[in-house]
């Protein structure tokens, strides 16, 4: 049963015993400087699009680095599986900082899309690369714990990464946002990879399935259309249609080859668990990335005041994640599911009353809290979930699958919310951001309802 504790782990063995320690402590700081990265540069993209002149194109910086990682997602299961963790997340360490470089250098909007989308690549490959690696070394009892530790592993820079950014932007400026962090990626390279010296390919590996060979072109093809959903909401009339229908199409065929049979329309098991990933991803990030814009915008925040909003929000995730690690092998964790996703609901109806009723902000910050605290429950119980619900040789496999979930369902949330929200901006900033923030709101609703089908029923 998926959901007993099998585990032979000695009770005393800990994420930090001798075996473990330098993998622990390596991987955390990878974890740690994406975080850093990813909240510092939600704080800044209100300044970069104002500089290059690209609002329109604000939801795109974002997406564009979710479709690219589709790819490397895509390319890093099979090889982790066949070859060992190491060499994915070798190369997405270096893609992870070429494109912040490119990024930095940016002389105008298309070049910094250009360079999120490298970086993109490169944080596909290491997300998976990592799960591989949790699956590979830890014992069941401490996954749910490594895990909990990735999530708290945004603490530091949850606290430091916004108000750092916000400062920098106001005295320095935007691009070192991205050029300051390459550095650190070599270093957090040096620290973690040492560690998977020996960690070679699965003794059994899974043999390979009809498609396989295909996989990659159909991440071609769902990173190009998410692209193209993209463009398409920024077009008008029947050019917008021309885009967005085939665009759409293109996507759930692909889709329906990288995610495993049954995730769209979320059945049992290991299938709504990846679809779940994404939901709730979706729900949460397509909010995340207006808030800074709506408070500096709307609300006269400075970038640094702006920044420490998604401080407090990711302090909750590092929260919730804690209270999920308290209770590794819970009887029914699909209510942890149901909570979070509840959570995340009423926190995006508290942004989305910054807008719409001009309430205080305390309440946004309130509410955005909640919402971490709905992510961190919600993280770790579907990484275990995932890992329970696969057979060793296929968790390099199943890893990427529920990165790709989570990349894919984003990707399309903020290019949906993207497209209205450059379609209203003209007409009335309010309705721009109340309907965007909606959709996120729907989103959260449907996680809600469908949180109970990661049960597996026993069979007649």
């Amino acid at each position: 049963m998926p959901y007993t504790d099998d585990t032979q782990t000695p009770p005393r063995e800990s994420l930090f015993a001798p075996r473990y320690r330098g993998l622990t402590v390596g991987a955390v700081a990878l974890v740690s400087l994406v975080g850093f990265e990813a909240l510092a540069v939600t704080t800044a993209m209100p300044t970069v699009a104002r500089a290059l002149d690209g609002l329109p194109l604000y939801a795109l910086a974002f997406a564009g680095t979710l479709a690219a990682s589709v790819v490397g997602m895509v390319a890093a299961g099979p090889w982790a599986d066949a070859r060992g963790p190491g060499g994915p997340l070798r190369h997405g360490i270096a893609w992870f900082a070429l494109g912040l470089i490119v990024a930095g250098l940016a002389p105008s909007m298309g070049w910094l899309i250009a360079g999120r989308i490298v970086q993109g690549f490169g944080g596909g490959l290491i997300s998976v690369a990592l799960y591989v690696v949790v699956g590979r070394v830890y014992p069941p009892a401490l996954r749910v714990k490594i895990f909990a530790a990735f999530a708290a592993a945004w603490v530091l820079p949850a606290i430091v990464g916004p108000a750092i950014s916000g400062a920098i932007v106001e005295h320095v400026g935007w691009r070192w946002v991205f050029l300051s962090v390459p550095l650190v990626a070599a270093l957090a390279a040096c620290w973690v990879l040492p560690s998977l010296r020996g960690l070679g390919p699965i003794a059994e590996a899974e043999p390979a399935r009809p498609g396989d060979a295909m996989r990659l072109p159909w991440a071609v093809l769902a990173t190009a259309s998410l692209l193209a959903l993209h463009y398409g909401g920024q077009r008008s009339g029947w050019t917008a249609l021309a885009w967005l229908l085939p665009a759409a199409l293109a996507l759930t065929l692909a889709a329906s080859r990288l995610l495993p049979p049954g995730a769209l329309r979320a059945a049992r098991g290991l299938p709504t668990v990846v679809s779940l990933r994404g939901i709730a991803a979706g729900a949460y990030f397509l909010t995340e990335a207006y808030i800074p814009l709506l408070l500096s915008s709307e609300r006269g925040l400075s970038p640094t005041w702006a920044g420490a909003v998604l401080t407090l929000g990711a302090i909750g995730w590092s929260t919730g994640s804690w209270l999920r690690g308290r209770n590794a092998h819970p009887r029914r964790p699909w209510r942890y599911l149901q909570a979070g996703m509840a959570m995340i609901a009423l926190g995006v109806t508290a942004i989305a009353a910054l807008a719409l009723l001009r309430a205080p902000i305390a309440l946004g910050i309130a509410g955005w809290i909640v919402s971490g605290l709905g992510m961190g429950l919600i993280y770790p119980t579907l990484s275990v979930l995932m890992l329970e619900l696969s057979p060793p040789q296929e968790q390099g496999r199943n890893s990427s699958a529920l990165h790709l979930g989570d990349a894919m369902y984003t990707a399309a949330a903020l290019a949906l919310g993207g497209s209205v929200f450059a379609a209203l901006l003209s007409r009335s900033h309010t309705l721009a951001y109340v309907c965007g923030f909606a959709i996120a709101f729907a989103l959260a609703a449907l996680g809600l309802m469908l949180a109970a089908r990661v049960r597996v029923l026993p069979r007649a």
